[in-house]
């Protein structure tokens, strides 16, 4: 059973958590939760939170293949606002900030937020470690080569689960020596991997358990989902589920989703099949 400590909240990790996706961009693979304003963007986090949410994450940065990169101050924007807002409306809810930009992790923090979520693992901003130390939040450590921009043309391995094994083995050492205490890992599904490449992960994710952290999945309404069933983001709820149920069976502690009904039923039928 692994535990995380959100600035002085212990969040137990005995049955999968739920994290749902707040977009606060425009440009996204999924245009189901895209709400004009923030308003619209609170009352799909409320939605959330009364359909039994863990975790909601706030984002500003399109992370699709080939996205326009934003500025820092552009994704402060973005983020901080809603952030803010979600933190007076429900003063315990567990925020993350998804966001590879350290001063972003710093003021979203500040407004509210308790876990960083960084898809570059702090590869794409060398003070990204060091802040989440300073700041003693739990941090998503995801794997991916190069950038959103790049990441597709370094979808090359010789042993994809052996080489994501591996950076996580170098990159909990990291986040261990300058002091961040809560580190959970998420394999980056369809970050620089193609989607044979992420079923391989898929199937073998229970070998990163050897990392003694908790692992995160996001595959929601993603490519491997749509693409493999020949049909369009909109319609990968039910493909969604499949391979949420499959990575729940192989060792996944958080989900990270788009709908969390659906994501928390899996999670409580297979509860209670293995009962």
């Amino acid at each position: 059973m692994y535990s995380i400590n959100c600035k002085g909240k212990l969040i137990s990790i005995e049955t999968p958590l739920i994290m749902g996706i707040i977009n606060a961009t425009p440009d996204s693979f999924y245009k189901g939760d895209i709400l004009l304003g923030m308003d619209g963007l609170i009352n799909k986090a409320q939605q959330m939170i009364a359909e039994g949410v863990d975790i909601i994450d706030v984002g500003g940065q399109s992370t699709r293949p080939n996205a326009t990169l934003l500025t820092i101050q552009e994704e402060l924007e973005r983020v901080i606002p809603i952030i803010s807002a979600l933190h007076t409306l429900h003063p315990q809810l567990i925020i993350s900030v998804d966001t590879f930009y350290s001063e972003v992790a710093k003021q979203a923090i500040a407004a509210g937020a308790s876990i960083v979520n960084d898809v570059s693992g702090g590869t794409i901003d060398e003070a990204m470690l060091p802040t989440v130390a300073a700041l003693q939040v739990p941090y998503i450590c995801m794997h991916m080569k190069g950038n959103p921009q790049t990441m597709q043309q370094l979808a090359m391995y010789d042993d994809v689960t052996l080489e994501v094994l591996d950076f996580f083995i170098k990159k909990v050492h990291d986040c261990s020596a300058v002091g961040i205490k809560d580190v959970i890992i998420d394999p980056g599904f369809g970050f620089a991997k193609t989607i044979t490449h992420n079923f391989t992960l898929l199937k073998n994710l229970s070998q990163l358990k050897i990392l003694q952290c908790p692992i995160l999945v996001g595959l929601s309404r993603k490519s491997t989902v749509y693409k493999t069933l020949n049909i369009t983001a909109d319609e990968a709820l039910n493909g969604s589920t499949v391979l949420h149920t499959l990575a729940l069976e192989n060792g996944a502690n958080i989900l990270r989703v788009h709908d969390v009904k659906a994501a928390k039923e899996a999670v409580q039928l297979l509860a209670a099949y293995h009962q």
